[in-house]
């Protein structure tokens, strides 16, 4: 039997946070590791002991295996837990740790190594990817044969965008895996009204093996999930009694040890087997939620050597996740950067994250800011508390799919359970559009006519009418106020309170109270995020029509064949790709025309809202 008193969290962000907290209460030191990017996260400040990783990618940094294991040991660490993503599942990363006579928190490498590939896991589970794609197996999914998280996952219609879409996949992968292998296999998602169905798994190293219930992943963005439940709502006993098995088969047949999570898409009540992910899920607190149990210590225990009982805890009640991310879903889901001013959540949840009021989110990683969990008896309940938790929270900030999140808990496809994995494909637009707050504006007027006036924002004497301009989910916005003998005054409301910070208004007969922060021209009224606008508009900040804006911070990776200056597109042609957080984001025609400037090369490092290129309408 193994005793671990310090671990290194191979890792960052939100995991490494998560198994810090754990270790703690362990009583186990641990020691962090950190790319230069990094050095001020906060994982590195909860942590005993925190390492420098020297550069900022991913591949300079968290791939690099060699520069890990040095750390670990330079820090006096016994063992190192992977987390997920980056080295999590690299059998030759499990070697090169348990070369060291390190204790790896994982599985077997030989484990990973059969798991890993998801070609090779398919063949050991039965199945045979496609080597050759014909027009009758569309459509198709381009898949990363190693990693997870969606990245370098793509949905192919049409045989033509077949090689390209293989490259763009092929490049992504190996950003984010190191490993640029890819497959390619049959498209069983949203078309076909598939959902994502896991079992977590959990496996000593004395032959007992542990399904701990389904959850439900279906609600994802660009194959990653967004909105994850335990347990997976609406399947039979039966369905749930042959999930199960086939998540124990799959773990015996390579004498897996540790936690890990079998995925199935569930389609005409059927399962097909789709990977085995040999890590900890980002999902992996619904589970906890439910059966009770602290899966990393679970992972700890049976590193050292425990066995688990016989059976598994009791399910209790239904648990449902959010993933918080700095990303826009209105305009292709473009990941977000800049200073995290507040992240505040609600008692009664829980909240996993990695980062803290102040932090700044910048473009080398994931975009989650932030998990939140509720629990409850029942499903309804526990959707309606993360829904409400959701909409209170106070996230001041890059933009965030916090909206997004609320509008899909309270969907009725939802509330129902009758989602599946083409759940956005087929609502993103409903759920998207903009529904402003018409009070956000003036409450937000009023607060900085009070803060700014040297009197506290009363006069003795009536003023002419004020003037301010917003812009609020895409629009301008111009409101009015006076200064009055008894305070601040609005048309068609009464102002029954105004300082810097709080607002009240009554409309209709109906009080509403508006909190309201400031950080330079950002003002964030409740939920609601305006810019402050100037009186009048800087001329030099207009650009023509058909100009395309970097819509993040990134990197131009590729520029189509064929496109250069004097060039004629099609409306939605592809132009360019941007990569930024790990994923490639593609740059579309606005409209049919000719590209009259191109300024966007490969390898060019771009800020938000440089131009990129000019694309001239024809008639």
């Amino acid at each position: 039997m193994t005793t671990i008193t310090s671990v290194l969290v191979a890792n960052r962000g939100e995991i490494a946070c998560r198994v810090v907290r754990t270790c703690r209460e362990l009583g186990i030191r641990t020691v962090a590791v950190h790319s230069d990017a990094d050095a001020d996260a906060l994982h590195t400040r909860v942590a005993d002991t925190a390492v420098r990783l020297p550069g900022s990618s991913p591949a300079d940094t968290y791939l690099r295996g060699d520069l890990i294991v040095k750390a670990a040991l330079a820090a006096g660490a016994d063992a190192v837990h992977p987390g997920y993503g980056f080295l999590s599942e690299n059998a030759g990363f499990a070697r090169a740790v348990q070369g060291a006579g390190l204790v790896w928190v994982g599985p077997p490498p030989e484990a990973i190594e059969a798991m890993a590939s998801k070609t090779r896991a398919k063949e050991l589970m039965g199945i045979k990817p496609l080597r050759e794609v014909t027009e009758a197996d569309l459509p198709v999914l381009v898949k990363a044969a190693a990693g997870g998280g969606g990245r370098g996952m793509r949905v192919v219609r049409r045989l033509a965008d077949l090689d390209a879409e293989l490259s763009a996949a092929r490049a992504e992968a190996a950003s984010a895996f190191g490993d640029g292998e890819v497959f390619t296999e049959r498209y069983l998602g949203g078309d076909a009204g598939g959902r994502h169905v896991e079992v977590q798994v959990l496996a000593d190293t004395h032959g007992t093996v542990w399904a701990l219930g389904t959850r439900d992943c279906s609600l994802q963005r660009r194959h990653q999930k967004v909105i994850e439940e335990a347990p997976a709502p609406g399947l039979s006993a039966r369905l749930t009694g042959e999930l199960h098995s086939l998540a124990v088969r799959a773990a015996r047949a390579v004498s897996y040890v540790g936690a890990g999570t079998v995925e199935f898409l569930v389609a005409g009540g059927r399962a097909h087997f789709l990977e085995m992910n040999t890590r900890l899920q980002v999902e992996h607190p619904v589970t906890e939620a439910v059966f009770g149990v602290d899966l990393v210590a679970e992972q700890i225990r049976v590193a050292e050597g425990h066995a688990l009982d016989g059976e598994p805890p009791a399910l209790h009640g239904h648990a449902v996740e959010a993933r918080l991310y700095a990303e826009d879903p209105a305009h292709d889901w473009a990941p977000q950067t800049g200073r995290l001013h507040r992240l505040a959540v609600p008692d009664g949840v829980r909240l996993d994250t990695g980062c803290t009021d102040g932090d700044d989110i910048g473009v080398h990683y994931d975009p989650m800011l932030a998990k939140v969990v509720a629990h409850a008896p029942t499903r309804a309940e526990a959707v309606r508390k993360l829904a409400a938790a959701l909409e209170r929270a106070v996230i001041h900030g890059p933009v965030t799919n916090r909206d997004l999140l609320v509008r899909s808990l309270r969907h009725e496809e939802f509330a129902a359970a009758r989602m599946d994995t083409g759940f956005y494909d087929r609502h993103l637009p409903g759920l998207t559009t903009p529904a402003p707050d018409p009070h956000a504006p003036l409450a937000a007027a009023l607060a900085d006519a009070h803060g700014r006036s040297r009197f506290g924002g009363w006069r003795n004497l009536a003023s002419q009418p004020q003037v301010k301009r917003y812009a609020m989910a895409g629009e301008e916005h111009e409101v009015r106020y006076r200064h009055t003998r008894d305070g601040l005054a609005a048309e068609g409301v009464r102002v029954v309170h105004a300082d810097a910070r709080l607002v009240i208004l009554e409309a209709g007969g109906v009080r509403r109270r508006f909190e309201v922060s400031r950080y330079g021209d950002r003002v964030y009224v409740n939920a609601a995020a305006l810019t402050a606008l100037p009186r009048f508009p800087d001329p030099t900040t207009q650009h023509a029509p058909g100009s395309l804006l970097a819509p993040m911070p990134g990197t131009v990776v590729r520029v189509a064949d064929g496109v250069t200056e004097g060039a004629a597109v099609e409306a939605g042609q592809p132009l360019l790709w941007l990569e930024a957080m790990k994923m490639q984001h593609k740059i579309t025609a606005p409209a049919t025309g000719v590209v009259s400037a191109l300024h966007a090369t490969p390898g060019r490092q771009v800020e938000v809202g440089t131009l990129l290129a000019v694309v001239e309408a024809t008639p």
